[in-house]
């Protein structure tokens, strides 16, 4: 089985920066892209950034400059590195990951839960 595990959520003031950091395990052959995606209450879940394992990077307008997304390949690992948060960036961030193993597909993690105060 294939897990996704993330951390680093939490409260912080507008401003402020935060780390996620998403661990892929289980039976792993490979892993494409990886990516985080985030959902406010009452919304649809939007991209944030992608990222392939050549290390090319996609992002939404809504964060460009503000977050970089990057990737351990030796540690199956996804991280976000959050900057300048906004009161909007509040929401239940996930991450995602194409995994290469018996059933190859998309996976997620469970979520986890990044809230700024204004």
């Amino acid at each position: 089985q294939v897990q996704l595990v993330e951390s680093g959520g939490g409260l912080v003031q507008a401003g402020g920066s935060l780390r996620l950091s998403c661990a892929v395990s289980g039976i792993i052959f490979s892993i494409n892209d990886m990516g985080w995606y985030r959902q406010a209450p009452g919304k649809q879940r939007e991209l944030v950034a992608t990222i392939t394992n050549g290390g090319a990077t996609n992002y939404a307008d809504s964060v460009k400059v503000r977050f970089t997304i990057s990737r351990d390949n030796a540690k199956n690992t996804v991280y976000l590195q959050m900057n300048s948060l906004k009161p909007e960036d509040t929401a239940v961030y996930y991450c995602t990951a194409y995994v290469r193993t018996w059933r190859a597909g998309d996976y997620w993690g469970q979520g986890t839960q990044v809230t700024v105060s204004s």
